[in-house]
C-alpha cells in the first residue's frame, strides 16, 4: 500500500474517531446537564417555601369513583382556604359536597368519611385516598411528595436525561425524562418534567408507575392497580414564586377479588392573593 493510500486510511480512521466522539460526547454532556438542571430545580423548591407564605389561595379537590360498567359509585368535592406556613401548610375546609349511588338513586351527604352502611368500602377509600394525595402533612403544599422528584432528597433516587429544549405555552423549557435508579430503596415512578429554562422552576411534571403490582399481590390478595399516573402543573405568580395550580390522576383498582373501581382525582388552586402571615392564619381560622 502506497503512502497516499496509507495516509487516506489514517485520515479515515481519524474521521471515524471524530464522528464517534461527536456521538458520545453529547450524551455524556446531556446527562450531566440534566442533573444540573434538576439540582437547580431542587434548590428553587427549597427557596420557594418562604416566598409562598405571603399568599393565601382557594383549593378545590374533586374525587370520583366509577364502577367498571361506567356508573358513578361515589363523588366528593371539597373546597378549602389554604395558608402556607413555615415548612408546611394550613388549610380549612369551607365547603363539602358528596354523593353516592344506591339502588339506582343518587344520595347526597355533607361530611367527609360518610358511611351509609356497616361495611362501606367506597366511603373509606375515597376520603382516605383524597387525604393521602392532597393533604400530606410533611409536604410543602399537601401534594404527595413521593410522586414527583422535585426535592434533592427525592431526586437522589432517580436518573435524569435531557431530551431537548422547546417552547411550551410561550416559554422556553427543558424537557427532562426520569426513571428510578436501580438498587435497594428505588423509587416507584418514571416520567418527564418541563422546566422553565430561565428560572429553573417546574412547569409541568407527569409520572406513571414504573413497575406493576407484584404478581404475588395480584394472585394472593386479589389486588391490582392499572394506568396509575399523575400530572402536576405550576404557574408563576411573582418573582421566584411558583405555585402548583393543577394536579390530577386516574387509575383502576381491583381489590379482594370483587371490588373494582375506576378512580379519578383532580385538584385546582385559584384566587391567589398576597397577604402577611399573621392575617393569613387569622383568616384561615375564622373562615366559614
Amino acid at each position: 500500500m502506497g503512502p497516499v493510500a496509507t495516509g487516506m486510511t489514517k485520515s479515515a480512521a481519524r474521521i471515524d474517531r471524530l464522528f464517534l466522539a461527536a456521538a458520545v460526547f453529547p450524551a455524556l454532556l446531556e446527562a450531566e446537564t440534566a442533573a444540573e438542571i434538576m439540582a437547580r430545580v431542587a434548590a428553587n423548591q427549597d427557596r420557594a417555601v418562604e416566598a409562598r407564605r405571603s399568599f393565601v389561595y382557594e383549593q378545590t379537590v374533586l374525587t370520583r369513583m366509577h364502577r367498571f360498567n361506567g356508573r358513578l359509585a361515589r363523588e366528593e368535592k371539597s373546597e378549602f382556604l389554604v395558608a402556607p406556613a413555615t415548612g408546611r401548610f394550613e388549610k380549612k375546609l369551607v365547603r363539602f359536597a358528596g354523593k353516592y349511588e344506591h339502588e339506582g338513586r343518587i344520595v347526597e351527604y355533607l361530611q367527609p368519611h360518610h358511611e351509609y352502611k356497616d361495611t362501606d368500602i367506597d366511603g373509606d377509600v375515597i376520603s382516605d385516598l383524597t387525604d393521602d394525595l392532597t393533604a400530606e402533612a410533611d409536604s410543602r403544599d399537601g401534594i404527595a411528595q413521593d410522586l414527583f422528584p422535585l426535592t434533592a432528597e427525592r431526586q437522589a433516587k432517580y436518573d435524569f436525561r435531557l431530551e431537548g429544549r422547546e417552547t411550551y405555552r410561550g416559554s422556553e423549557v427543558y424537557r427532562i425524562r426520569f426513571q428510578p435508579r436501580k438498587g435497594e430503596g428505588a423509587a416507584a415512578w418514571s416520567g418527564e418534567a418541563l422546566v422553565d429554562a430561565r428560572e429553573y422552576q417546574p412547569v409541568m411534571v407527569t409520572t406513571k408507575l414504573a413497575h406493576r403490582i407484584p404478581m404475588w399481590a395480584r394472585t394472593v390478595l386479589g389486588t391490582d392497580v392499572k394506568q396509575l399516573g399523575f400530572a402536576l402543573g405550576y404557574r408563576k405568580f411573582d418573582d421566584g414564586v411558583w405555585f402548583p395550580v393543577s394536579y390530577g390522576g386516574e387509575f383502576e383498582v381491583k381489590a379482594v377479588f370483587l371490588y373494582k373501581r375506576r378512580i379519578s382525582i383532580s385538584l385546582a388552586n385559584a384566587n391567589f392573593r398576597r397577604t402577611d402571615v399573621a392575617s393569613a392564619i387569622s383568616y384561615d381560622e375564622t373562615a366559614k
